[in-house]
């Protein structure tokens, strides 16, 4: 597969680096330490033990092309990882290698500890969407533009309320994913801690669970979770939700960024959204990437969603079939996430064509609260067609609406132009837009 042309462009080219066969192989060497350290700290290796094993493996090139060959016969990466590190370990420390573990606790610890610097960096990049969101918000609390429903002109909004709704959907995203618990797995065999050695084995199994947790820095679970994927279904969704969020702030820009409309643009940087063939083109591609990082990141949520239920003791496919879309799920949001950082940080707002676009029906938007003040003079139904027609007539004739309506033969001198004007200005039928975005401020910044 031609990953490094169809898929990592979609990616983060730093989490590629962080995340990969070496780093899940390091991954489960931690696991593995971690085990003897707490086994040995409770009697169950012999003292220093784990820090000879420790010296040995941490020293050790583990052959990764032969961990890979392995899986075919074994299923995951830890059963020809597990043998490769007992071989190398001399033959007083290989009983306690691997003691009352099984490849699932191996393979699900080993894919927390891949993802808890992952949450960090998915964490900093929606903060940075935050600030820049904010400072938008901010600047443009009083840029008047159009609202669209069913994509056709609706009636006006701000930009700033516009850019608040981006924001506040990747926060609700990134305190989601804040609230995550990554819980260390170990369970033995068959969940239930068989296979210890040492004095009051039965009892040990919780407490080595809880102390790996603390080792390694990850959550401790109640129980262990083999067939329990409540974390990993929160996770998926979080991520999936977190997607979600930069798709839509993505479609927007991408629709606001259409010739006609011109209202944003993405960031200038050299070659970025050029064509092959068009040399005018100016492509929003970052949005293009969000979005097609946004749509892989639904496809492999559907997959961890169908493997929730597991069969008895151990899945059978399912849990194999988890392990590419979680990581591949928060590499390509972390891909996305840093596009949707620098458009928000570098968004080009064009006012003026925002202006230009309010008129384009020649008021006709305005038609609403023109109706509203035309009712009680000259009825409902009239109402509607009046404002209508004038507004019509303004799109043709490129004259003011409140002019046409003024001079309307049912409309004038039985209404006063200044509250004709008034009813026809977009920037004063705005709603609650500024209430809205003081209260997404505030709740933005904490307060």
């Amino acid at each position: 597969m031609p990953a490094a042309l169809i898929q990592h462009p979609f990616m983060s080219q730093q989490a590629l680096a962080e995340c990969n066969a070496r780093a899940m192989v390091d991954a489960m060497l931690s696991f593995e330490l971690a085990l003897a350290e707490v086994q040995e700290a409770r009697g169950a290796v012999p003292e220093g033990a784990s820090q000879a094993m420790r010296k040995t493996l941490e020293a050790h090139d583990f052959d990764l092309e032969a961990i890979a060959a392995g899986i075919a016969s074994g299923g995951n990466a830890a059963i020809p990882f597990v043998k490769q590190g007992r071989a190398a370990l001399p033959e007083a420390l290989k009983r306690y290698w691997h003691q009352g573990a099984t490849s699932q606790d191996v393979v699900d610890t080993a894919l927390m500890l891949l993802l808890l610097p992952r949450l960090t960096s998915l964490d900093a990049l929606l903060v940075r969407c935050r600030t820049a969101a904010l400072s938008l918000m901010q600047r443009h609390g009083e840029t008047v533009m159009v609202g669209r429903t069913l994509m056709q002109q609706a009636l006006p909004i701000t930009f700033g309320v516009k850019v608040a709704h981006w924001a506040i959907g990747l926060e609700q995203a990134r305190r989601r994913l804040a609230g995550l618990e990554l819980p260390v797995q170990f369970g033995g065999a068959v969940a239930v801690h068989s296979g210890l050695e040492g004095p009051g084995r039965d009892e040990l199994g919780l407490a080595f669970m809880d102390a790996l947790a603390e080792r390694l820095g990850l959550a401790t679970a109640v129980l262990p979770w083999h067939t329990d994927r409540q974390p990993i279904h929160a996770l998926a969704t979080g991520l999936d939700a977190a997607a979600g969020a930069a798709e839509k702030l993505a479609l927007d820009v991408s629709l606001l960024t259409q010739t006609e409309l011109g209202e944003v643009a993405e960031p200038v940087a050299p070659g970025m959204g050029e064509s092959s063939s068009m040399p005018h083109k100016r492509n929003p591609v970052r949005c293009a990437l969000i979005r097609g990082a946004a749509r892989q990141v639904h496809g492999h949520a559907s997959v961890v969603l169908n493997a929730a239920a597991q069969p008895l003791e151990r899945g059978l496919g399912e849990w194999h079939a988890e392990w590419a879309p979680l990581l591949d799920s928060a590499l390509l949001l972390e891909g996305a996430l840093e596009q949707a950082a620098v458009l928000l940080e570098g968004m080009e707002v064009h006012p003026e064509a925002m202006r230009r676009n309010l008129a384009v029906t020649g008021g006709g938007i305005m038609a609403e609260p023109v109706s509203r003040l035309l009712a009680p003079v000259v009825g409902q139904d009239a109402a509607k067609r009046i404002s209508a027609e004038a507004a019509e007539t303004a799109r043709l004739t490129g004259r003011p609406y409140a002019e046409v309506l003024a001079g309307h033969e049912e409309v004038a001198g039985r209404v006063e132009a200044t509250e004709l004007e008034r009813a026809s200005d977009p920037a004063l039928y705005l709603g609650s837009s500024r209430a809205q975005l003081q209260r997404a401020i505030a709740w933005l910044e904490g307060k």
